[in-house]
This record gives C-alpha cells, sequence and structure tokens, in this order.
C-alpha cells in the first residue's frame, strides 16, 4: 500500500458519491477500452471506434458520458473531434483493476511492481 494512503483515507462523502459513479462509469466494458485506446494520445471518434471494435455511434454516446464526467477532454480541429484523457487518474484505476483481476483469474500473477505517483509498491 501507498506511504501516503493516510492523507486521504477518510474522504468525505461528496468524494465518497462522486467516486462510486466513476466506479460506475468505468464498469462498463466498452468505456473501459476507451480509456485504454486513449491511454498513448488522442483520437477521433472513429479511430477510436476501430480500437474498440464497436459503431462510432456507440462510441459516441460511451464520449460523451466520459466528456460529462470530465475523464475525457475534446480539441476540435475543422470539423474533426479528438478525444483525450483528462489525466491519468481514470487510466490509473483500470490499471490497478486489472491487477486485481490477474489475483482472481491466474494462479501466477503477471505483475510484480508497480508505481503509484512517487511511491513504488512492491509485490502483493
Amino acid at each position: 500500500m501507498s506511504a501516503d494512503i493516510s492523507e486521504w483515507a477518510d474522504p468525505g462523502d461528496d468524494y465518497v458519491a462522486v467516486a462510486v459513479e466513476i466506479f460506475s462509469l468505468l464498469a462498463d466494458s466498452t468505456r473501459f477500452r476507451i480509456v485504454l485506446a486513449l491511454r498513448e494520445g488522442e483520437l477521433a471518434v472513429g479511430e477510436i471506434a476501430e480500437r474498440v471494435t464497436k459503431p462510432q455511434a456507440t462510441i459516441s454516446q460511451h464520449l460523451a458520458k466520459l466528456r460529462m464526467s470530465r475523464v475525457v477532454t475534446t480539441r476540435h480541429e475543422g470539423a474533426r473531434v479528438y478525444y483525450r484523457l483528462s489525466n491519468d487518474h481514470a487510466l490509473e484505476l483500470i490499471r490497478v483493476a486489472v491487477f486485481q483481476a490477474e489475483h482472481a483469474v491466474d494462479d501466477t500473477v503477471r505483475h510484480s511492481h508497480h508505481t503509484v505517483g512517487a511511491n513504488t509498491v512492491g509485490a502483493h
């Protein structure tokens, strides 16, 4: 566990409510995959649809939800809209969820060390 967890271990009710909404938002496999697709930079809707293998209309609906929750932001270039992650926090949540899934699915866990901020967390 992170050495500085005590700094945020008891968030207020407002933060808990919003955090739960974010978990709910990321609990959808299409939105999960959209965040993964955007991990290397901004993409247009069509590019995201290709990577996630879903219709553009479906991707647009999910992107709207991610944008309203401030998980992604947009940049307009002419008629094209490019999406990117607002910050690395949603990607970090997904990364940790995949690490937890390794514990639940595999006998051998592939991750052994990872960095969270400035703190290194060892094997678990």
